[in-house]
């Protein structure tokens, strides 16, 4: 047996889609898409997977990312496109791949195709890398013999929607570093910078201002009680996770919180209703029913508001009503895109109508992600100045106050 052919002891967690009962355990496999796929055989919703032990899993296995799966769509494409088999392209992208998680996947999606099963039905078989969007398009590219133009579609819609997340991403990272850094300058501060002024305080004799007072007082306790704070934080990050994998109306709470919040809300609403036209406008070319295609964007918003209201759309279009009509009563699309679908409506092109609104909303996040930076600059000064500027003033407090008595 080969160095890669050695069992992996993976432990996992998930829930019992029988009972809906949470159950875990072990279980033995070569690499962890097999494992995952043995799970799932059971019954079994995972949660979460991971080996046992680091120490036996290959360096080249690493976690199939939705990058992979975009780039696999390019590739798949461009093969396809130059006349390759898709059974050979397959064998070719799988030999050729450095991430040995990866290289299974696709040379057990080959070995299906070969025993018969349709590649859609192969691509179905593994839902946690391929979404009820990948397998219409490819379905809808099968039946109508354009397996190659659908899966250049589906690469250039996986890359504008990495890149989309690229940015979404810059953006959100930036403002949580900033509160990250002043979390831990405060907490320095407060203690090993307070206690020595304390320190010096003890030796003037004399009552302190209330204000210092207060900001020792605040040193000491953290002083005392730091872990309780670290407990208390790690308590609410694991909350806020377990709500939000496990209850609807959480999710749609906080995904709700989050497109009011000041500078980053707009980037997050713009982003939702590009990868609305986004998805729409590729499913439209593709020639899926729009009740379909509805069911499938719901899925693809990245919010789980915007979520919730194209499957009311979805809902109100299944009756026969216009979808312009259905987007308008739900309140959360501008009326750009409004319009736009209106006019795509009318003249029946929709999907080039979609795809100019996703090209503008996406260059429009690019816009503000880059001027992100010089929107939070005031904001990170106040912060920041008004954490380290209290404490100052409060330690300086009583040496001014000595010095006047002098």
């Amino acid at each position: 047996m080969s160095k890669n052919d050695t069992p992996i002891e993976y432990s996992w967690r998930g829930i019992n889609t029988a009972t809906g009962q949470p159950t875990k355990g072990t279980l033995s496999s070569q690499n962890i898409t097999t494992a995952q796929t043995e799970i799932r055989r059971q019954g079994i919703r995972i949660i979460r997977i991971k080996p046992k032990s680091k120490s036996l899993l290959s360096p080249r296995q690493k976690k199939i990312t939705s990058k992979d799966i975009a780039i696999l769509s390019r590739q798949l494409s461009t093969m396809l496109e130059a006349g390759v088999p898709l059974v050979q392209a397959f064998e070719i992208t799988g030999q050729g791949h450095d991430n040995e998680s990866m290289k299974t996947l696709l040379l057990d999606i080959k070995k299906d195709i070969e025993n018969g099963l349709s590649f859609t039905e192969a691509l179905k078989k593994r839902p946690d890398y391929f979404d009820d969007l990948f397998c219409s398009l490819v379905q809808a590219g099968e039946q109508a013999g354009v397996l190659e133009i659908l899966l250049d579609k589906i690469a250039t819609y996986k890359e504008k929607t990495e890149s989309l997340k690229a940015k979404i991403k810059k953006a959100l990272t930036y403002p949580i570093a900033v509160l990250i850094v002043a979390v831990l300058v405060t907490a320095i501060l407060l203690l090993f910078v307070v206690p020595v002024f304390e320190e010096l305080f003890q030796d003037f004799g004399a009552d302190l201002p209330l204000f210092t007072r207060l900001v020792i007082d605040l040193s000491e306790w953290l002083q005392a009680f730091w872990w309780v704070v670290l407990g208390v934080l790690a308590a609410i990050i694991m909350i806020v996770r377990f709500f939000h994998k496990r209850s609807p109306i959480f999710r749609h709470t906080l995904d709700k919180i989050y497109l009011i919040v000041p500078v980053i809300g707009p980037i997050l609403r713009k982003a939702a209703i590009a990868r609305f036209a986004r998805t729409l406008s590729t499913l439209s070319t593709a020639g899926v029913p729009l009740v379909d295609a509805l069911t499938s964007v719901s899925g693809a918003t990245g919010n789980h508001v915007y979520s919730q209201q194209v499957l009311a759309i979805r809902d109100k279009v299944s009756t026969g009503q216009q979808l312009q009509l259905s987007m308008q009563q739900t309140e959360v699309f501008p009326f750009l895109i409004i319009q736009m679908v209106a006019i795509g409506e009318e003249s029946g092109s929709m999907d080039k109508m979609l795809s100019k609104v996703a090209d503008f909303y996406e260059e429009d996040i690019d816009n503000a992600v880059d001027n992100l930076s010089d929107l939070l600059e005031p904001l990170i000064m106040v912060i920041l100045g008004g954490l380290v500027g209290s404490l100052v003033v409060a330690m300086y407090l009583p040496i001014f106050k000595l010095g006047s008595v002098i």
